[in-house]
């Protein structure tokens, strides 16, 4: 049986009754597709397949926010690697395809994040089945920007120790947020964040972080937190617990540059980890990039486990 681009059918599904088509290939979101269709984070127009009679050969899929115009990633890239038939020629076409209804004329397409294992290098099925991906997208123009730590904690870890050097209070004011915020970009490791800070300013890297995140959580705004020196001391840094459309996470944790070096990372992940689990949430999630040792660590030292990796590919 022939499986080249000429004999596939490409095409975007026709809405949510063609879910457990697009579903027939395994991924750890799979659970959260329809959901997301009910809440216009996915769009049928955005979810494209690629079929050779009946059967699934390749699947493509961007996410976005509820009113968004366009798409903000693509986030599912699918084949059917059973191993028999080399499958890439279909999923590139399927890309190119699906990309040009999606993608406006004359933009940059979005960036491409896909969740793997934590130890996907070390098995040689998980290992040819995320190259597959990534090589597909190398031969449009994209290139791997970042890997990341998913990390999780659960109740029954145990909370992290407080500081007592540290007190807390509301992130209420977000002048302060957003210039805490630029100063922390300073020296900062977050490959994300460096990629902005190439082309703009701290202050608006800042405020892009801050309008394109922070102020899309539907969480109490009274969670966020800064922590100072003391009741009446200077500012050290802050962290952000929220709930994002899928978990209670730590959406962000920054200490300024002058404040490095004493620890109080530790203290400010506590509280926020704290914080949420008064919530009596199931999970925290969080992430950061595989090159940020110093987070890594104190997630670690709190008690958080790297459950799973994540790749960033990203066309320039």
């Amino acid at each position: 049986m022939s499986t080249t681009p000429a004999t596939v059918t490409i095409r975007p599904i026709t809405g949510p009754d063609e879910m457990a088509l697009f579903n027939r290939l395994p991924y750890t979101i799979n659970h959260e597709l329809a959901d997301d269709l009910a809440a216009h984070r996915r769009r049928p127009e955005w979810m494209w397949v690629a079929l050779h009679g009946d059967r699934l050969l390749a699947r493509v899929a961007w996410w976005g926010r509820d009113g968004d115009s366009g798409p903000l990633l693509l986030d599912i890239l699918d084949v059917d690697d059973d191993g028999t038939e080399d499958l890439s020629e279909v999923a590139r076409a399927l890309y190119e395809t699906a990309a040009k209804q999606v993608v406006p004329s004359g933009t940059t397409p979005p960036e491409y994040g896909r969740f793997i294992p934590a130890d996907w290098r070390d098995d040689p099925d998980t290992y040819r089945a995320v190259r597959t991906r990534m090589s597909v997208l190398e031969s449009t123009g994209a290139r791997l920007t970042v890997e990341r730590l998913r990390l999780q904690w659960r109740p029954g870890t145990g909370l992290p120790a407080p500081d007592p050097r540290l007190a807390f209070r509301s992130a209420l004011d977000t002048d302060e947020l957003v210039a805490l915020m630029t100063r922390a970009l300073d020296g900062t490791l977050d490959a994300h964040s460096r990629t902005d800070l190439a082309r703009m300013s701290p202050h608006e890297a800042a405020v892009k972080h801050y309008e394109q995140e922070l102020a899309t959580y539907s969480s109490p705004r009274q969670w966020w937190r800064i922590g100072t020196l003391g009741e009446d001391g200077e500012p050290v840094g802050f962290v952000i617990p929220a709930r994002n459309a899928y978990h209670p996470v730590i959406a962000y944790l920054g200490v300024v540059p002058e404040h490095r070096g004493h620890g109080y990372v530790d203290g400010l992940l506590a509280e926020g980890t704290r914080l949420l689990a008064a919530e009596h949430v199931p999970r925290i999630r969080a992430a950061t990039d595989l090159g940020n040792g110093p987070m890594a660590a104190a997630f670690a030292r709190a008690g958080y486990v790297n459950f799973e990796r994540a790749v960033n590919m990203a066309w320039q």
